[in-house]
């Protein structure tokens, strides 16, 4: 996990959150791109961790992630809701961030995500790298 200490903003554009918050998921151990229902995922093996959705220019980035640790405390943000289509059940979190929303928590809950539905293996390999002197 990224240092808590450092909150860097995101002060450009809805594109450059989007490809930050897209390089973060793909960079993930064995993360690939899939498109159902027409819109991007960020999947390990089988599941989903991260939905992009439809990519409109007009619409600000939107990223629904499953977060079991931080749930309650993203939902009380003003940016996020439940999960529709019954993936709230499964602590699944819609997050439509502002411009200034601290780009290191958007990354966490990616991670958490992530850390979910991974196989124990990969999650082992995300945590060596981490731990490895950049």
């Amino acid at each position: 996990m990224r240092d808590p200490g450092t909150q860097p903003q995101l002060t450009g554009m809805a594109d450059d959150l989007t490809e930050a918050l897209r390089a973060h998921a793909f960079g993930m151990p064995e993360a690939w791109e899939d498109h159902p229902w027409g819109e991007s995922v960020a999947k390990v093996g089988k599941k989903v961790f991260v939905f992009f959705g439809v990519t409109d220019e007009a619409d600000p980035p939107r990223i629904t992630v499953k977060l079991p640790h931080s749930n309650d405390e993203a939902l009380a943000m003003p940016f996020t809701v439940p999960a529709g289509y019954g993936l709230d059940r499964g602590k699944w979190v819609t997050v439509t961030p502002p411009a200034d929303a601290p780009l290191d928590l958007l990354l966490g809950w990616i991670e958490e995500s992530y850390r979910a539905v991974a196989p124990r293996q990969l999650v082992a390999r995300l945590d060596a790298g981490a731990a490895s002197p950049a």
